[in-house]
């Protein structure tokens, strides 16, 4: 997709292909300080007044907190914020640095006659990194997590999103690649904007083995497909990686998706759910019980649905969330261009396989 004067016919990316290109929203990473450390903290920060939320969880060992509170028949109607972070279930701590920030600052759910009287609900999620930078004990907790939400805090709005290693990505693990943090964004023909923002942390493969290409690359118009060699030689020096980390296969990949219509929470749930879409477009295979998959949907709500659509109007938007969590997982191993050497193994980047130019859609199947 490109950019367009005016408004346009087809969708097109966001003015900084990122989460923040939905108004209000702001992000904000930490990292746990240390030499044994490889792990840290992602914050998505709503607006003053909060949005609109959900979750869907598809793997089968998540980790989690306050996800029960987005239940749309439940009471809670807006939330703050998001924590991603690392650290298995011990890293969820970083959201009571989170909810210290808040409480300071009013915001949360009014639960007196005082203002300073709520409970700020920030839902979490975790991905499996422990000990993937030597130290078991090196995780995020509620330190952290402020650390995180003061960084986000500090943002500008509609500032560009740091990607690769950093927040929440910096222990992530692909398919025995280095993972990371990934972002995207979609302008509607309607006006509406929709965002993702990913920890690509899976047990399944982002990369297809019989062609080196990256999933996701396939949904993006012609792939760049490697040279047989180049690929040969990346697989190689991939399965030998793999045979090297003693590290068990444990990992889970999140997604923050969001849009600044103004939807219900029962349509929030379903954008949450459909965005799962796009983690399996660009992981396979996908919502192992090794992982913890979970996708967060928020809705600022700062532009109304199409009425002549009646409620199909909600299709485009849940099309585009999916679209840009694929799209976003790419970035994700694009955009980490290191790999990583420790006591855990060695986690190789997909450029540091197959060169540093692997997004350029010039070549064919052949390699002509």
């Amino acid at each position: 997709m490109t950019q367009h004067e005016g408004r346009p016919e087809e969708p097109y990316d966001g003015p900084r292909d990122g989460l923040t290109d939905v108004s209000g929203l702001r992000v904000g990473h930490a990292r746990v300080a240390g030499p044994g450390a490889l792990s840290g903290t992602t914050v998505v920060l709503a607006p003053p007044g909060g949005a609109v939320a959900a979750v869907d969880v598809r793997g089968g060992g998540p980790g989690t907190r306050e996800t029960d509170a987005l239940d749309p028949r439940n009471v809670v109607q807006r939330i703050e914020a998001v924590v991603l972070t690392g650290g298995s279930a011990y890293g969820l701590d970083s959201a009571a640095g989170v909810m210290a920030w808040l409480e300071e600052r009013g915001r949360g759910v009014r639960v007196g006659p005082d203002p300073s009287h709520v409970v700020p609900v920030v839902p979490a999620a975790c991905v499996f990194d422990l000990g993937r930078g030597g130290d078991f004990a090196a995780r995020p907790d509620a330190g952290t997590g402020r650390a995180a939400v003061e960084a986000a805090a500090a943002t500008e709005l509609h500032a560009r999103v740091e990607t690769g290693a950093v927040g929440a990505g910096t222990g992530a693990v692909v398919g025995g690649l280095k993972g990371g943090v990934g972002t995207a964004s979609t302008v509607l023909a309607s006006g509406v904007t929709v965002g993702a923002l990913v920890v690509a942390n899976a047990v399944g493969s982002a990369v297809d083995p019989e062609t080196g290409v990256l999933y996701g690359r396939y949904f993006q118009g012609r792939p760049d497909y490697p040279e047989p060699a180049v690929h040969e030689a990346a697989r190689r020096r991939l399965s030998e990686a793999l045979t090297t980390s003693p590290a068990p296969p444990l990992n889970t990949t999140l997604a923050v998706v969001a849009t600044d219509a103004a939807l219900t929470r029962a349509q929030a749930q379903k954008f949450a759910g459909t965005a799962h879409d796009g983690i399996a477009r660009a992981v396979r295979p996908v919502h192992l019980l090794n992982d913890g998959d979970t996708v967060f949907a928020l809705a600022t709500g700062e532009r109304e649905l199409p009425a002549e659509a009646g409620p199909l109007a909600l299709n485009d938007i849940l099309a585009a969330g999916a679209d840009t969590v694929t799209r976003a997982i790419v970035r994700a191993v694009l955009e980490t261009a290191e790999g990583v050497t420790g006591p855990a193994g060695h986690f190789p980047s997909y450029r540091e396989l197959y060169g540093p130019d692997r997004d350029a859609d010039s070549r064919k199947p052949d390699g002509s």
